[in-house]
């Protein structure tokens, strides 16, 4: 009996292993069509679930010929859906690493320690050791 319930239970993780992109690639799939449902009908996108991905954020390079201002490229640090996600993530878990954060996020680390410190200086949150945490400030809004 013992054997034939350790051959099952193999046949379930190797089936599990099997699957397991296809869930993530609903989960993802799922998470966009979310965020993209309220561009152009002028409503806020739904936030999306945390999807778990093992698969590396894509990112692509641009010329070197940026715009003429000389400021900084790009958005502003802490400024969009995904620092409002992670302002989410540090309010249900407070004491949340930045490495935790990126795969509750399924996004790469570097991205957050770029977010994080942007969130800090708007006083949402403050670091603690390796933690995160809620500003009092924030908290009570």
């Amino acid at each position: 009996m013992a054997d034939f319930l350790d051959e099952k239970r193999k046949e379930i993780q190797a089936r599990l292993k099997e699957l397991k992109p296809y869930v993530e690639e609903y989960e993802l799939l799922q998470a966009a069509d979310s965020a993209l449902s309220g561009i152009g009908n002028g409503t806020a996108p739904a936030r999306p679930a945390a999807a778990s991905s093992s698969a590396p954020a894509r990112r692509t390079r641009r010329g070197s010929g940026g715009s003429s201002s000389g400021g900084r490229r790009g958005r502003p640090k802490g400024g969009g859906t995904r620092a409002a996600q992670a302002l989410d993530l540090v309010k249900e878990r407070p004491g949340i690493t930045i490495p935790e954060l990126a795969e509750a996020m399924g996004i790469q680390q570097n991205y957050l320690y770029r977010v994080m410190p942007g969130l800090a200086e708007e006083g949402k949150v403050t670091k603690s050791g390796r933690g995160w945490h809620l500003r009092q400030s924030a908290a009570e809004e």
